[in-house]
């Protein structure tokens, strides 16, 4: 079915308001905590999260999906943070969106179909470990501005703050709870998202535990300097450094960032229509497109990359949404959040934030994923492994690369041992060919021919072949220019469809189209 409900369908009205409550729930602790993880300041990720439900939803041919900061960016974020800073980290966006806007153009909204699914998996759970390593700080107390990653052991167990302990292990104990739907008997429980949950568990915990030796300090709270209405909200505002297009390196980032965006909202998109009850496809280069002009914005005015959200997107589902309506109103709420209730925002533990993102992390390199890897085959484990291990020694890019390249290697592999079958008896030998056989194969071919003795007898299969590169030909026509010589007798079968000419009786070059089996004999 095409997705062709309109943007605001009377029908759906009341359930899709409902469901943008919910997702804005959802989104408030997931945009703060994604900033906060990338290095970002937490203000970014709530305008990300604003323009993903205000311009992409009005932009998106996909009724379902909502866009925002992903987890899938934090490393990448991370990464061009440390090497332009945030104003480059800017810069770097507003290029991305361009990106995205022209792989749209260009109908490419099917390159996720050309990454193989191990590498993808892969991609995720190494920025599931790398999600887990920077919260680990903030979930043992340490403030936002020491959170840059893994530190050593020694400096990691000085100073901790055993409320913020508390609040992490509370929250992850709430998030484990409704993952293993511990709660589906009490009413109500369902549409409660659990991170708003866990949130206010951490809330009431700090307000608890405040006034005591517990209490927590100022920077192990959310920070939202200056925000006290919509005109401070405006100042605090910020563009990106334009400068930085002099420097090369921005546009391999951007880039980085377009890709991976792209391949994250296109799996989630994907998804989501699996789950829509209506049965709609999203239109994929429409999505692109509609994400790139979102990077574009977003980047233009202080915020990060998105992407489509599955976490998000699925709540939209589970909560009734039918409609883009529904992504656009948690839009909606997150500008009326930040311009009227950032005072309340700023209540809001890191611990609490760093819980959920710890759970994120371990839901993308989850220890079944991993088996599940290895179960189907040191095909699918080795890119999947590779990219894990390159993400984490070098960073997102190469080590995508790298799982694409071991791929591409066991594809090249199978395809070799695929492709030609060689069985003699005697001084007879039968070589079939398989449905595709390409230059790869020359080497192998050329080893079958020199074990066909001389006065013996070659019968060339290709009945199969779908496709047999002219290299294969040449020297299969080589070949039979010289049996007579060796008085080997050489049959052709199915090679009409493939070669301009073939060799016939005394080595007779005879065209492709006559009939019958080519025999070169000998004089």
């Amino acid at each position: 079915m095409s997705n062709e409900t309109s943007f605001i369908d009377t029908r759906y009205l009341g359930r899709d308001l409902r469901a943008g409550i919910v997702v804005f729930f959802v989104a408030i602790p997931l945009c703060l905590g994604i900033a906060i993880a990338s290095g970002a300041p937490p203000l970014s990720g709530l305008i990300t999260g604003m323009v993903g439900g205000l311009v992409v939803a009005l932009a998106s041919g996909s009724q379902l999906s909502v866009s925002g900061p992903a987890a899938g960016l934090t490393a990448i974020v991370l990464g061009v943070i440390h090497a332009y800073g945030f104003d480059g980290l800017l810069m770097a966006t507003v290029l991305a969106g361009v990106v995205q806007i022209v792989l749209g153009i260009l109908r490419l909204g099917i390159i996720g179909a050309f990454v193989p699914n191990g590498v993808i998996k892969g991609m995720l759970a190494g920025i599931g470990l790398i999600l887990i390593g920077t919260q680990i700080p903030l979930a043992l107390g340490h403030g936002s501005e020491t959170n840059a990653g893994l530190t050593t052991p020694g400096p990691l167990l000085e100073g901790i703050a055993p409320l913020a302990v508390l609040i992490t292990v509370v929250g992850l104990a709430i998030l484990i709870a409704f993952e293993m739907g511990l709660f589906k008997k009490i009413p109500g429980a369902t549409i409660v998202p659990p991170p708003l949950v866990a949130v206010v568990a951490g809330m009431l915990l700090a307000f608890f535990f405040s006034g005591t030796g517990m209490a927590l300090s100022g920077g192990q709270y959310v920070n939202l300097p200056g925000i006290n209405g919509p005109a401070s909200l405006f100042e605090q505002l910020q563009l990106p450094d334009f400068s930085m297009m002099l420097t090369p390196g921005i546009y391999l980032s951007a880039i980085t960032i377009a890709l991976v965006a792209s391949l994250e909202t296109l799996l989630s998109v994907e998804a989501v229509d699996e789950m829509d009850p209506l049965g709609r496809k999203s239109p994929t280069h429409r999505e692109l497109k509609a994400q790139g002009l979102g990077n574009f914005v977003s980047g233009f005015i202080g915020g990060l990359p998105m992407t489509a959200v599955i976490v998000r997107s699925s709540a939209n589902v589970q909560s009734g949404g039918r409609t883009r309506l529904a992504s656009f109103f948690h839009g909606v709420l997150l500008l009326v959040s930040i311009a009227f209730f950032a005072f309340a925002l700023e209540a809001i533990p890191l611990a609490s934030l760093a819980a959920i993102l710890l759970f994120t992390g371990y839901k993308l390199a989850r220890p079944s994923l991993i088996q599940a890897q290895y179960s189907a085959g040191m095909k699918r484990f080795l890119p999947f492994a590779t990219t894990i291990v390159m993400i984490l020694a070098t960073d997102l890019l190469i080590g995508v690369l790298s799982g694409m390249v071991v791929a591409v290697y066991f594809l090249i592999q199978s395809h070799y041992h695929t492709a030609l079958s060689f069985t003699k008896n005697d001084d007879h030998g039968l070589l079939r060919m398989g449905s595709e056989v390409s230059f790869l194969n020359r080497q192998e071919l050329r080893g079958y021919l020199q074990q066909v003795p001389e006065g013996g007898h070659l019968i060339v299969d290709a009945t199969n072949a779908k496709f047999v590169d002219p290299d294969i030909r040449e020297d299969i026509n080589h070949f039979v220019d010289g049996a007579p010589k060796r008085n080997i007798a050489v049959e052709l079968r199915g090679l009409d469809s493939h070669s301009a000419t073939y060799v016939g009786a005394e080595g007779r070059r005879v065209a492709s189209g006559e009939e019958g089996v080519n025999q070169a004999n000998p004089a």
